[in-house]
């Protein structure tokens, strides 16, 4: 196991009406304005902002309003919250939605008390811990987000998309109620399932050995999606398989399932090329695509730990043949991913050869060459690894 630290300050209120108490809860820790952050129309069209400006009200917090958050959140709608934070002197963050939404506020929050811009920090990734404090309303389990240490931004005029760590942008406190995830559609619901079973994937396949206690929490999370996947996308208001996977979600990305190993990363940010590419690329359907190309690419390095997956995870009996095995647990993945109607391929994602020769600087330029831990990936890597998800 290797050394690492580990925080998590995130409060957590679970279950029927969580949200409810955001109110009173962020009254308590003194919170006086309050910047409501969220997303499209759903959010305002089924009253939820209306309940949370309701109960901030009662609690005699004040807000401001900041919505239109896209898939793929943009740097340009955080410059705006930025300003509003300074000029409203708002001392918390509030957000109503999923991660694209809660990687805005991060984002918002870490700006809120810098005198330059923003971007600053996605280009450097210079720690601050002069962040303000956020809370979430969770709508959508899948990024965990809401609990984790990362964000992640798009900068459409210079085609990059960006992720930032920092443990001072965890939220303080997560309401997470089940049952504002009924009404998800069905390709939102699988994308977010393929995104959770994707952190978890990152988290396993690295440079690291075994790591038991760590590598059967994963073990345990990926069966834990793949067990409820089916359940929610055909009952979808079904309260305990929409419980279990929200608070999975969580778990994927709050950091534990990867603690003592160095975490690989390197399919995200090949995806993350992708939705700066195009950013009507869901994240999950994108990570759909890549991650058994990847798989397929760099099974080789380790084909043992490929084949102990499958036995775990999807219970292949072992052929005697480890590559044969390693193989057939990518298959697996992919027709797991499959079976959820995501993607399998970059032209169903209307990514073709050309491209990929446009996507390769500015994946250089973000992720640096080599990159990722389980192997390290040239720039030459990268473009077979896209060429096999054609």
């Amino acid at each position: 196991m290797e050394d690492f630290e580990f925080v998590s300050p995130t409060h957590f209120i679970f279950g029927h009406d969580a949200e409810l108490k955001a109110g009173a809860m962020l009254a308590e820790r003194g919170a006086r304005k309050v910047l409501i952050h969220y997303g499209g129309g759903s959010a305002v069209e089924s009253g939820l902002i209306d309940r949370m400006k309701s109960t901030l009200d009662n609690a005699g917090v004040e807000h401001v309003l900041l919505g239109g958050v896209r898939p793929n959140p943009e740097v340009g709608l955080v410059r705006e919250g930025v300003a509003l934070c300074k000029e409203h002197d708002l001392d918390w963050i509030l957000a109503v939605g999923g991660g694209s939404v809660i990687d805005s506020a991060k984002a918002i929050a870490v700006g809120a008390h810098y005198d330059g811009d923003v971007w600053d920090f996605f280009e450097t990734k210079r720690q601050t811990s002069d962040v303000l404090p956020i809370a979430v309303v969770l709508t959508i389990p899948a990024a965990g987000s809401e609990a984790s240490k990362n964000t992640v931004v798009s900068n459409d005029e210079l085609g990059l998309k960006s992720g930032y760590p920092n443990n001072a942008q965890r939220p303080k406190l997560a309401f997470m109620n089940p049952e504002l995830t009924f009404t998800l559609p069905p390709y939102q619901t699988a994308a977010g399932l393929t995104d959770m079973f994707c952190h978890l994937l990152e988290r396993f396949f690295d440079d690291v050995g075994s790591v038991p206690v760590t590598d059967n929490l994963n073990l345990s999370l990926m069966k834990t999606v793949r067990a409820e996947a089916p359940r929610v996308l055909v009952d979808p208001d079904n309260y305990d398989a929409r419980a279990n996977v929200m608070w999975a979600g969580m778990l994927c990305h709050q950091g534990l399932a990867g603690v003592g190993r160095h975490e690989d990363w390197a399919t995200h940010g090949l995806e993350h090329e992708l939705s700066a590419l195009d950013p009507s690329i869901t994240h999950g359907a994108g990570l759909a695509v890549m991650f058994p190309a990847w798989m397929e690419y760099v099974y080789g390095e380790n084909p043992a730990r490929f084949a102990y997956y499958g036995r775990e995870v999807f219970g292949l009996a072992p052929t005697g043949d480890v590559e044969d095995d390693a193989l057939s647990a990518i298959d697996e993945t992919r027709s797991f991913f499959a079976s959820l109607g995501m993607p399998v391929t970059l032209a169903e994602l209307g990514i073709g050869e050309d491209d990929i020769e446009s996507m390769i600087p500015t994946l250089k330029e973000n992720k640096g060459e080599p990159f990722g831990s389980f192997m390290k990936l040239s720039m030459d890597d990268a473009r077979e690894i896209y060429r096999l998800a054609l």
